[in-house]
């Protein structure tokens, strides 16, 4: 039995009116050292033996590690009620749902997500989630193309190496043009970041704290953005938002992020949650779909689907985003985690965060031969230091000692060998603090 209904005969059809031989060429555009002529996989096994066989691929992950990587995706704690609640079938089994007749729970539940988001960031309005925080960067940047009506963006080059590349990805073939002002110091350039904005730009993107872990205040930058006629984009780390300075009071005219910090697991690679917040003036250019709260005619209160410019709903070339799903479980995931913390809750888990940073730093730092990376380094949660040897190496040696140690900067910043970035989230202890610096000394 074939797993689609297509007959050979169907299939030669298809080819042919794609002038192609074969199914490889399909898969033309993968560059050759991305593509594999052998999936390794096993013919059809019994259930039990399956089992075993994915249980033992499994085995081969080090998931015993204590975790100090952050880079976008951080190892904070899940309270048990998250998954709980999470995971009631009204919740967890529904498909579309957003019917408002029907999902009243889950349009209440988008509509606190939203006003979650909004308080967190200090903005207007938020819309009701998109994929992860790299495609949400991307949606903004389109909401600024169809406000300003200009074509260029400038990106701070402390915007995460991995949303970056995906900006150039989803726009490879479309009539944008990116300029990356270099991180300078581990901060935004802000002499060459002023002399480029001109009345071409649509906007200007910055990241706090960037992906160097270094906090800012771009007030001033995003000033001079509305100046030149352009937004401000910024990404932010929302657990941050709990004690730093929030993009809204900035002066940002759209904020993204990643939100698996509030309550979803790190599970290689999503799904995720990506968030938008924007200001009033701009809802109607904004994507997705947008929960608000209405009455019914006899004056009962309730929840409607309010606006969502997508291609079921206009013509397709109108759209606002051709997004096909929000993701409403994480979303879900992120109200009930927001909702168990408090306001208190979320400065308390912050300032957590912010004191075992504070305590790695004095320890790593007081190792002989390692030092800061970056002069006027004020972080969070995560920052950067300079080894006396190459950080991947050292990153492979403390693996084997128990400790995933961080992230080498050589993969994205090839001139930052002995480069490494760290992370500590409220579940690192002074012990495990301690315990990963003698063991870094040791590795060096």
């Amino acid at each position: 039995m074939t797993y689609h209904a297509g007959s050979p005969d169907d299939d030669r059809a298809m080819l042919a009116e794609l002038k192609l031989k074969s199914f490889d060429g399909l898969f033309a555009g993968i560059p050759s050292g991305l593509q594999t002529d052998n999936f390794n996989l096993s013919p059809g096994l019994p259930e039990m033996e399956m089992t075993r066989r994915l249980a033992s691929l499994a085995g081969m992950n080090s998931t015993h590690l204590v975790n100090f990587c952050g880079g976008g995706f951080y190892d904070h704690f899940i309270p048990a009620a998250v998954d709980a609640l999470a995971g009631r079938a009204e919740f967890y089994t529904a498909y579309t749902p957003y019917q408002p007749e029907v999902s009243q729970g889950t349009l209440q539940a988008i509509y606190e997500y939203q006003t979650c988001m909004t308080r967190l960031t200090e903005m207007e309005v938020s819309n009701a989630s998109l994929y992860d925080g790299g495609t949400a960067l991307f949606e903004a940047i389109m909401m600024a193309f169809r406000i300003t009506r200009r074509r260029r963006v400038l990106i701070d080059g402390g915007v995460n190496p991995i949303y970056r590349a995906m900006l150039k990805c989803y726009s490879a073939n479309l009539d944008f043009e990116f300029i990356e002002t270099p991180a300078r110091g581990g901060r935004a350039d802000r002499p060459a970041i002023k002399k480029l904005l001109t009345a071409e730009t649509a906007a200007l993107i910055l990241q706090n704290p960037n992906f160097f872990g270094g906090l800012d205040d771009y007030s001033d930058l995003i000033a001079e953005a509305h100046a030149a006629g352009a937004l401000g984009i910024v990404s932010v780390y929302p657990v941050a938002l709990g004690i730093i300075k929030t993009p809204g009071a900035m002066g940002a005219d759209i904020v993204t992020g990643e939100a698996q910090c509030l309550g979803l697991p790190l599970s290689f690679g999503g799904p995720y949650l990506g968030f938008m917040t924007t200001l009033k003036k701009h809802v109607h250019k904004m994507p997705g779909r947008l929960v608000g709260a209405a009455r019914d005619a006899q004056g009962r209160r309730g929840f409607a689907l309010t606006l969502q410019a997508r291609e079921q709903h206009i013509r397709r070339e109108k759209a606002t985003s051709n997004i096909c799903s929000n993701e409403a479980l994480c979303a879900l995931r992120a109200l009930i985690y927001l909702t168990l913390l408090g306001k208190g809750g979320l400065a308390e888990l912050a300032e957590s965060c912010a004191a075992n940073a504070a305590y790695a730093w004095q320890k790593l730092t007081a190792i002989p031969g390692v030092k800061p990376a970056f002069d006027r380094h004020y972080f969070f949660n995560e920052f950067t230091l300079s080894l006396p040897g190459n950080a991947a190496d050292a990153v492979s040696a403390l693996i084997d000692r128990g400790f995933a140690a961080g992230f080498p900067l050589a993969r994205y910043y090839p001139d930052m060998e002995n480069e490494l970035l760290m992370a500590f989230t409220e579940k690192r202890t002074k012990e495990e603090i301690d315990t990963f610096a003698a063991a870094l000394e040791a590795a060096l």
